[in-house]
């Protein structure tokens, strides 16, 4: 039989249910074994007396992940619509093959870095991700806090659907890159062969991404390869211990509606107040940095104005 990767036959609609069936449930499969190591982890660290663990943001955590896990089953049928209808259009379509998921995962996870970076430079896509952060503590339920409206980040994987990879191996590929990021989030793994940081984001590295302070603010977005933020200009190593959460903190640490959303209603309310378009715009999609400068130096402001009428 003939070598055949591209002319691959398009999929018709009537067979969508039948070929969701087809597309492994990796993640469903992996849950006992998250939640094994979630224990293990949990158990350690009590008999340990570390203070890894915090009991409010861990049913925040846990709560968040529920959730996560209903959207991401709600929108499977859409999403799968949409790479079906993207594949149809496509005259270099691939056919299945396995073999394809590892040129597929390193083209997906080059898009993850941007997807990843520009959530933390736009306050729009900001607030589909501060939810992963808002933690002050480093473990593995760190890994459930995915954002219940992160699926709109789709928009920044589409050429790797346009590049014409078979739709099933564009879930698992997606599906293996969201499992990757769990046993990163943990204090227990310190450093790994030089050989293995230089490639991967591994826990180290990781943990400088998670980081409040300024020198790991911005740092290693990359999701699987560090060697994009060796390549790109954003790579930090971890050298001094990492201080956990976002530079203002979240009070209210178990609801997991205050944590999807506290980001989106403070956007909303500071568009609100802002007066002209391009302040609105700016924060909408300005830096988040650069706006919490901002929020600051109006506060300054008029708290000088404040004192000066008294």
């Amino acid at each position: 039989m003939p070598f055949s990767l591209f002319g691959a036959e398009k999929i018709p609609f009537d067979s969508v249910h039948n070929l969701e069936k087809n597309i492994p449930n990796i993640i469903l499969w992996a849950v006992p074994v998250m939640l094994f190591f979630t224990v293990i982890e949990m158990v350690v660290v009590y008999y340990q007396e570390r203070d890894y663990y915090e009991k409010q943001e861990t049913i925040g955590s846990i709560l968040v992940g529920l959730g996560n896990l209903v959207v991401t089953a709600a929108l499977k049928l859409g999403l799968l619509y949409l790479c079906i209808w993207i594949y149809n259009l496509l005259p270099w379509r691939m056919e299945l093959q396995w073999w394809t998921l590892l040129p597929c995962y390193v083209i997906y996870d080059f898009f993850s870095y941007w997807a990843h970076r520009v959530s933390h430079e736009q306050r729009f896509w900001w607030a589909t991700h501060v939810v992963h952060h808002s933690g002050e503590h480093y473990n593995l339920t760190v890994s459930y806090r995915l954002s219940w409206i992160q699926h709109l980040k789709i928009i920044f994987f589409l050429p790797v659907a346009f590049m014409g990879f078979h739709p099933i191996i564009f879930f698992v590929t997606n599906q293996i890159a969201v499992l990757f990021q769990f046993w990163v989030h943990t204090e227990y793994i310190r450093r790994m062969p030089a050989w293995v940081e230089y490639i991967f984001a591994t826990p180290s590295n990781h943990r400088v991404h998670h980081g409040s302070q300024e020198q790991y603010i911005d740092k290693n977005f990359g999701a699987t390869f560090i060697f994009w933020d060796r390549i790109f200009g954003t790579f930090e190593p971890e050298d001094e211990p990492v201080i956990y959460g976002i530079t203002t903190n979240i009070p209210n640490k178990a609801n997991p509606l205050f944590i999807n959303f506290h980001e989106v209603t403070d956007m909303i309310q500071d568009v609100k107040a802002a007066k002209g378009f391009r302040k609105k715009m700016f924060y909408i999609f300005g830096s988040p940095v650069k706006i919490a400068e901002e929020k600051k130096r109006m506060a300054v402001n008029e708290e000088v104005e404040e004192q000066l009428a008294a």
